[in-house]
């Protein structure tokens, strides 16, 4: 740039202020019409330095401030008004919405060019001008608090360009024009139109680039007080008619879908096209439009809702549904309430299959089941599960399906939510506690694993197996009825010797330890530790008889379990019998009776003090029986029977080939419970495959009258033969059995919760009655819930016994420890 030779201006004090003004409103000019490149702008500084040092910066100001103005209205403004189109007005005058829309188009996007040149081109010359004018605006705006020139001359171009009004469309200003064009452009995007990102994004910068005021506050950018605000209010009413519509014409899959699809659209026009500022709002919009207002129902939608993605293992669609709500409802409720109510359908469903199942008549077969199954000759005789134990297997593996079901929706859909886990572990408590037979059911279940059903297993598939067992078992709330029955199924485990494994059996007590703690698993652990003595006990017996030397070749052996009768439950073990009533005691042979006094004799030396009970309801034995074969040869079969099949056999030994005795008189000489004897002597006369004794008449039913023999003509192609004893079809109690379990259970609980209040008591001394009540079902609730009416009547007993004291006149009931 060259200087130029303004007259007046240099080697003189005297200052010619139009003059000057002249030359620098010429620049001006040159420059806002981008023809620049002979102005000398040191030289121009210096002259705007002058003016400002000899006091006339106002005037300067003033003269600047003017001329900016009068560029925008009689240049800028009415090149902005010439390319403005009848179409940016007008709705659909000309035809086809096509051409409409591709009319507004080009028409929006001319005025956005023109605009944007407009805006470029001033701020261009503004930022030369403020070179020129910068010691003005160091001491003269500073000086006088003023803004400086360039943010003036922003103000100008919002209010005399972006503000102009339109003639003849009364309210309507350059810039509400603006956003109409920038909001329409982003329908069409919407709708799948390409619009001109760029463009737009340009006519944005400009609008973030002015301010409402002199101050230029973030907060005042006429972006966020003008367009943001318009361009929310059109982006709701578009969402919430969109969505609306959706929820009418589409599923619930593409519903999730489609708000996906559009959060991510907005996302990247705020990144691309808007502004970043807006990214929070839009998703606000669009979250409370469409998900918070809608999940409700997009969540019940018949057919596609929450319960058909479950029923039909739509993870994905479950995933976008969790994702969705995730953003508006940290708690998911709308979710966690869906699914918590499917869990329990599908619970109920599975109690009312398990009752149905049980309740159905099973198929009439020619034998009946027994306890013990012929190992050896498999015959018909012998049937995995009876109806009732299979339902209540059946409804055991049916839970465990639906927990790993649901255990994956949790991990693969929903991320692993706590809120939600807590949910389902709700749900499945309350279906398996309505159900009144979960605790029975579930030992049954583990009783069968345990006898058969971990066979063949690994060792890491049968900890999976015991641990999905334990997952249930934490679900239930009746931790105490369920230790009732597994003690139950657990000592005709142990005394029958039908576990398959005994360290699975030691492997599931330490689970049970670990869930429920050492006072559950006390007694059960008992139990085992009376297994093992026994064994050590039976080998030291033989060893003292054969130190003793008995000449009798033909003496029986004997293997005794010792069981501790507090540990055990020994009313368990066979048919029960009235309260009062005690077990009849069995008649032994002779032969046998001084075996087992040999035995007792040998047991009290050692432990002097203690009483044996002898229950032959629950032994085995193994006895040797000779059958005729043809041409006069006898041949023996090793019978594996019961204590009491025995007994009965035995008294064939003294009867003449081809006599009978009746099912009296067997009864008369054996003293076996009449249920007892029945079901053996059907054992043995009935099964047709282990019929070694004949019944006359012939006939299932067994009757006092009937007689039997001694069947010479059996045979078997095995010479060990395991001869079960009937059962009655039914491993699950019945109502009579379920009421007896029951009352028993409720005893006990008596005195737990009798010992829980005596603890408390004994500790706070006094205490009001609600919050001894509350600390008594807190202190029990992981083993049983707590009946109020029980802690209640346990309260009044302690009282009537003087363990407690009623605390008179205290403002509520409390009661205090009677040391």
């Amino acid at each position: 740039m060259r200087f130029l030779n303004s007259k007046g201006l240099t080697g003189t004090d005297d200052l010619d202020f139009e003059g000057t003004w002249a030359v620098l409103a010429s620049s001006l000019r040159e420059i806002n019409t981008k023809n620049p490149s002979n102005l000398s702008f040191e030289q121009l500084y210096r002259n705007a330095y002058k003016l400002v040092l000899k006091k006339k910066g106002d005037a300067l100001y003033e003269k600047v401030k003017n001329f900016e103005q009068d560029w925008l209205l009689n240049e800028v403004q009415p090149q902005i008004l010439a390319v403005l189109s009848l179409s940016l007005f007008a709705g659909d005058a000309s035809g086809s919405a096509t051409t409409n829309t591709n009319e507004r188009r080009v028409a929006g996007e001319r005025l956005m060019k023109s605009l944007k040149h407009a805006w470029e081109d001033h701020n261009t010359g503004m930022n030369m001008t403020t070179d020129v004018l910068m010691y003005m605006d160091r001491v003269y705006c500073a000086d006088n608090r003023k803004p400086s020139i360039f943010t003036t001359a922003m103000g100008q171009f919002r209010d005399y360009v972006l503000r102009a009004p339109i003639p003849s469309y009364d309210g309507t200003t350059i810039a509400t024009l603006l956003f109409t064009v920038i909001l329409d452009q982003i329908q069409m995007e919407r709708d799948g139109d390409l619009i001109d990102r760029a463009l737009i994004r340009s006519c944005v910068y400009m609008l973030e680039g002015l301010y409402e005021t002199e101050e230029e506050e973030e907060g005042t950018k006429l972006y966020l007080t003008s367009f943001e605000p318009a361009f929310l209010a059109a982006s709701r009413e578009f969402y919430r008619t969109e969505g609306r519509s959706l929820l009418r014409t589409t599923d619930a899959g593409t519903f999730c879908r489609h708000t996906k699809r559009r959060l991510a659209e907005e996302s990247d026009r705020c990144r691309s096209t808007l502004s970043p500022l807006t990214l929070s709002k839009i998703n606000s919009v669009i979250e409370k439009e469409m998900i918070k207002d809608l999940i409700r129902d997009v969540v019940g939608l018949p057919g596609s809702g929450v319960q058909f993605m479950l029923d039909n293992d739509r993870l994905e669609e479950l995933q976008m549904i969790y994702d969705l709500i995730s953003k508006v409802d940290p708690k998911k409720e709308e979710l966690k309430s869906a699914v918590s109510k499917r869990i329990v359908e599908l619970g109920t469903e599975i109690n009312n299959a398990a009752i149905s199942n049980s309740q159905s008549q099973p198929v009439k077969l020619p034998i009946p089941s027994t306890e013990q199954p012929d190992v050896e000759a498999k015959s018909t005789a012998e049937r995995p599960l009876n109806q009732q134990t299979a339902a209540a297997v059946k409804w055991v593996d049916d839970i465990l399906l639906l927990k790993d079901k649901y255990d994956n929706v949790l991990d693969t859909s929903f991320h692993s939510d706590q809120g939600l886990q807590t949910a389902f572990s709700r749900s499945f408590t309350d279906f398996i506690n309505n159900f009144d037979r979960s605790s029975e059911y579930l030992s049954l279940f583990f009783d069968e694993n345990m006898k058969k059903g971990i066979k063949g297993k690994t060792e890491n598939e049968v900890d999976a197996l015991l641990d999905k067992g334990i997952t249930l078992l934490r679900y239930v709330q009746d931790k105490d009825m369920f230790e009732r029955y597994y003690k139950k199924h657990l000592s005709r485990r142990l005394l029958m010797k039908r576990s398959v494994s005994m360290d699975a059996e030691r492997q599931m007590i330490s689970k049970m330890k670990m869930e429920v703690g050492n006072s559950f698993t006390q007694k059960i652990e008992s139990m085992f530790k009376d297994m093992a003595v026994s064994e050590d006990l039976s080998s030291n017996y033989k060893q003292h008889v054969a130190r003793l030397g008995d000449p009798d070749p033909r003496r029986a052996e004997i293997d005794v379990n010792v069981l501790t009768s507090t540990m055990w439950p020994l009313e368990a073990m066979g048919q029960p019998y009235h309260e009062g009533e005690s077990r009849p005691t069995c008649i032994f042979p002779p032969t046998i009776d001084k075996i087992k006094q040999g035995f007792e004799k040998f047991y009290l030396d050692k432990h002097s003090g203690r009483q044996l009970s002898w229950q032959a309801n629950m032994g085995t034995a193994d006895i040797r029986a000779y059958f005729p074969e043809s041409k006069g040869k006898v041949k023996s079969r090793e019978l594996n029977v019961s204590t009491y099949a025995m007994l009965i056999l035995l008294l064939f030994n003294d009867l003449p080939s081809g006599e009978s005795i009746t099912c009296e008189e067997i009864q008369a000489k054996t003293n076996i419970p009449m249920h007892e004897l029945t079901r053996n002597l059907q054992s043995l006369a009935v099964a047709p495959k282990t019929r070694v004794l004949l019944k006359e008449p012939m006939s299932k039913e067994v009757k006092p009258t009937d007689k039997f023999f001694f069947n010479e003509s059996f045979y078997s192609q095995f010479t060990k033969i395991k001869i079960g004893v009937v059962t009655s079809g039914n491993k699950v109690e019945d109502q009579e059995e379920r009421k007896e379990t029951e009352k028993k259970n409720n005893d006990t609980r008596g005195n737990i919760i009798e010992a829980a209040i005596v603890r408390i008591m004994k500790q706070r001394k006094e205490l009001t009655h609600q919050k001894l009540i509350t600390e008594v079902i807190q202190q029990l609730t992981s083993r049983f819930l707590p009946d109020v009416t029980m802690v209640k009547k346990r309260i009044e007993s302690l009282i009537e016994r003087e363990y407690l004291d009623r605390v008179e006149d205290a403002e509520r009931p409390a009661y205090r420890y009677l040391a």
